[in-house]
């Protein structure tokens, strides 16, 4: 379906709302703009309305053809849950991008792309390019259970070897992904590059665990960001010993040289403030949605 992609008609629409898990949501959005020019590895930033916080989120999909981009997101905080609640017909108030520096694709050899949560989704996008560069591809994907694990059958489709852990073992083996990877490089397969997308602690783990390997390693980082061009500093990451904007010169950086602890201790800033938020909501709306 072709459409005019300078027309305004019906911009940032959902297109297709599906609901993955009781937290998780995928949104299919009219772009057409974005839609054209996306790459792997870009993000957009959304709001759900006027004066709403401005959310990142990693493309999943795009069709220029349909002038359409996907997203997938999980409801942590009030933004997020606001956001997932909402239905197919209705539309964001903006959609900024596409932003980022895409994944540079090459051929590796073999690629091993480790996910975890609703990091998989976005790990999806770059394992396919991969894929089609002639790469292969080996997938480990991890959840808490089976309830939280999404993309698998895609994931599959574009994977050479697929492997699931989850927490509880509702799913696949009962483990860390980490524990896959050590098998993995026990078993002698030879790997020639990582790419981790997923909580931060994982994503640093995932980085030790390569470490001995000397395998070149990449994780996608998401620290607080606002404007997504690199004005206001909030997304600064230390990579390498050195200050790095996650919204322009990321979001995928050498693990190896990451400092997830400064990370971590970022990302933790505004949790009260954040817990606060999403309990007020909740109140006003009498509903539980993303409480723990």
């Amino acid at each position: 379906m072709k459409h005019d992609i300078y027309s305004t008609e019906g911009l940032y629409k959902i297109i297709e709302k599906a609901d993955l898990s009781p937290t998780i949501s995928k949104h299919v959005i009219y772009a057409p703009l974005i839609a054209a020019k996306a790459q792997p590895g870009h993000f957009v930033i959304l709001r759900s309305r006027p004066g709403g916080e401005r959310i990142p989120v990693t493309l999943v999909d795009w069709s220029p053809a349909d002038g359409t981009v996907t997203v997938i997101i999980q409801s942590l905080g009030k933004s997020t849950t606001e956001i997932n609640a909402f239905k197919q017909g209705d539309s964001f108030s903006d959609v900024a991008g596409p932003l980022g520096t895409p994944v540079e694709i090459k051929n590796w050899g073999t690629v091993m792309g480790v996910g975890g949560g609703v990091g998989i989704a976005e790990l999806y996008p770059i394992a396919r390019a991969y894929k089609n560069a002639g790469n292969k591809v080996i997938s480990v994907l991890g959840a808490r259970s089976k309830a939280l694990l999404i993309l698998e059958a895609e994931m599959a489709s574009i994977s050479d070897k697929i492997i699931i852990t989850t927490d509880d073992g509702s799913a696949g083996k009962k483990g860390l992904v980490t524990d896959a990877m050590k098998d993995l490089y026990a078993a002698g397969e030879k790997i020639g590059a990582i790419f981790t997308i997923g909580p931060i602690i994982m994503m640093k783990f995932v980085a030790e665990t390569s470490r001995p390997h000397a395998t070149p390693t990449f994780a996608s980082l998401n620290p607080v960001m606002l404007d997504g061009t690199g004005m206001c500093g909030g997304c600064r990451v230390e990579v390498g010993g050195k200050s790095r904007f996650a919204c322009v010169d990321g979001p995928m950086f050498d693990a190896h040289q990451t400092n997830f602890d400064a990370l971590l201790k970022r990302t933790a800033a505004y949790r009260e403030q954040e817990r606060e938020s999403l309990e007020k909501y909740a109140k006003d709306h009498n509903c539980k949605i993303g409480l723990h």
